[in-house]
């Protein structure tokens, strides 16, 4: 989940720039989470939070400038973009290493390149979700964010960071819609996401926060190519 704070005292125009930057990542498909500050001096206290700031320059009390420099010492290697209605500044943020510089009134295609940019940056990329339908609405499940499905009867229940979300559905469809994004039907009930096991036996692989999966015994073999594949391209447990 990204976490970007907007800083801007006047509380009209940081409504809208929140607003421009929840849309264009919505499009993107990036789950974030947006929050906004009216004071210099309120940003500050929450700032290690967040991984890219939206400043405004020109504030009351501590300005943006002022701001940026206690930003700095207390966080070196957050991304921090200014946004201001003057060009006055553009060289002076290079003293606080400023990832950006917008001007407002800010344009949409400017702010997706910079967003763009800033997701490179932190590595928080698109991520792979599902679209469910359940009781006439539709619901975004992003993958890395769920451990485990499990098949119940008829009904499909995820097993995740957040909430738990069920439908109805044929565990083989889901297998099928999942193939190449880091799930393993390890048993014929369970398919796991690969990314939250943290080691396994031959009856069972152990997630990270601590429950247990059965592994069924002609599935094992396959789990182990499956996992130690999954290990090569993005590191992970060691085989037992």
């Amino acid at each position: 989940m990204l976490m970007i704070a907007v800083c801007d005292d006047e509380i009209r125009e940081c409504l809208h720039i929140s607003r421009q930057i929840q849309d264009i990542l919505g499009q993107m498909h990036v789950p974030c989470t947006i929050k906004q500050y009216h004071s210099g001096q309120s940003l500050l206290q929450a700032i290690e939070e967040f991984d890219i700031v939206f400043l405004d320059i020109i504030m009351c009390g501590l300005d943006g400038m002022k701001t940026a420099e206690l930003f700095r010492r207390q966080v070196p290697d957050k991304i921090l973009v200014f946004i201001s209605s003057s060009r006055q500044y553009v060289f002076d943020a290079f003293a606080v290493e400023a990832f950006d510089y917008l001007l407002k009134p800010i344009d949409n295609k400017k702010l997706s390149q910079v967003l763009s940019r800033c997701l490179a940056k932190t590595d928080k990329q698109t991520q792979d979700f599902l679209l469910l339908k359940k009781d006439r609405q539709t619901r975004k499940l992003f993958l890395d964010e769920i451990r485990y499905f499990e098949i119940r009867g008829r009904l499909i229940e995820t097993h995740g960071t957040e909430n738990s979300f069920s439908w109805y559905e044929q565990i083989g469809t889901l297998e099928r819609a999942l193939f190449g994004k880091g799930f393993f039907r390890c048993h014929k009930s369970y398919l796991v996401n690969l990314k939250h096991v943290d080691t396994y036996t031959r009856q069972e692989a152990i997630l990270d926060n601590g429950e247990k999966i059965m592994i069924a015994k002609r599935r094992y073999a396959d789990f182990c190519g499956a996992i130690l594949e999954y290990m090569r391209k993005n590191g992970g447990i060691s085989e037992p």
